[in-house]
């Protein structure tokens, strides 16, 4: 009788499927991981040199690089500034702002919307691998989320602007304008799912320098595609009060998030102020924030300064995404990386 115990307490056990993982758990377990690397000494080559600095075996890094091409970090950018454009419809929608101004900006998320699929089957070489990616629906999966958004944000910025078009025209009816309301609310909250799921993408990985800028990387993000937005709603002639606020926020947000990065030196964020990655980021950084922030300070009266601030935050923008993967590949390239504690 006893080969059968194994059984019966097999029985008695909790189902994997009813342990939950919160965030609290998760980084408890980094912390744990984290102290337990720090006691340990480094495993050292028998016969090879010692080195004190060495802080995994054989100097090798723990972590394959990412290898994705130039097309993700500019589907970053032109998603952030989709999205976010059909967020700034709705807005203007809801404040009775001019149909040229909400054209436009649902023009601008339905032209993003159809860029970013291209960019993304380009990155992974065949249609199907993307279309592979519908196939299941993962709430905990950053990835499988992110696809769906987008699939969800293109049929309803298309809806939008079908139903924006058709009132334009003339055919209004209670039927047409309900939908619209509908199509643009739906198109302004994946429109904010999609500006921001990318940086939660990158920060569910196990990159050192992204997992431990969790919590920065959406807000940028998110700020970032909004302050674009406003910037090619004022390259477009849309001078108005309110792109000049959206400006001025955005560019004030980045300055902020620029002056914590400068000041918060973690070990772990090295890639974010040395070499290439550091220097591309820093001057994103300041393309971003202080540079916009000051065009639009003493030169924001006149359109061409207007104009200035807009082109110098969308450079800011997109050289930003590309900082921020260029700081991942070294960050997983260095070999100490993962066993560096939290400052």
């Amino acid at each position: 009788m006893k080969r059968f115990e194994p059984f019966a307490r097999a029985k008695t056990m909790k189902p994997a499927t009813q342990l939950k993982a919160t965030e609290e758990r998760l980084e408890e377990i980094r912390r744990s991981a984290s102290d337990v690397a720090q006691r340990t000494a480094p495993l050292q080559p028998m016969g090879g040199p010692q080195n004190p600095k060495q802080e995994s075996y054989y100097g090798l890094p723990a972590l394959k690089a990412p290898v994705w091409t130039w097309e993700v970090p500019l589907y970053f950018f032109l998603g952030g500034i989709a999205g976010m454009s059909a967020c700034t419809g709705f807005i203007a929608q809801l404040f009775h702002g001019g149909s040229a101004l909400i054209r436009f900006c649902l023009w601008t998320g339905l032209v993003g919307a159809a860029l970013c699929p291209l960019l993304l089957i380009a990155d992974l070489g065949r249609p199907m691998r993307f279309l592979n990616m519908l196939r299941v629906f993962k709430l905990r999966s950053a990835m499988s989320m992110g696809a769906w958004i987008l699939v969800a944000f293109s049929n309803c910025v298309l809806l939008a602007v079908v139903c924006f078009e058709l009132q334009l025209r003339g055919f209004a009816n209670p039927l047409l304008v309900g939908l619209l309301g509908l199509a643009e609310a739906a198109a302004a909250v994946t429109g904010l799912l999609l500006a921001g799921y990318t940086g939660v993408l990158i920060g569910a990985t196990a990159v050192p320098v992204w997992s431990e800028n969790r919590t920065l990387l959406p807000a940028h993000f998110l700020t970032s595609g909004f302050g674009g937005a406003a910037g090619i709603l004022e390259l477009a002639g849309f001078l108005i009060p309110a792109t000049q606020i959206l400006g001025f926020a955005a560019s004030g947000i980045e300055t902020l998030m620029e002056i914590l990065l400068q000041v918060r030196r973690r070990p772990v964020d090295t890639p974010l102020h040395h070499g290439g990655s550091g220097r591309a980021l820093l001057l994103a950084g300041l393309l971003e924030g202080p540079a916009a922030l000051l065009l639009r300070a003493f030169l924001g009266s006149g359109s061409k300064g207007r104009c200035a601030a807009a082109g110098v935050f969308l450079i800011g923008s997109l050289l930003s995404r590309y900082a921020w993967i260029w700081a991942g590949r070294a960050s997983a390239r260095d070999p100490g990386a993962q066993l560096q504690k939290k400052a």
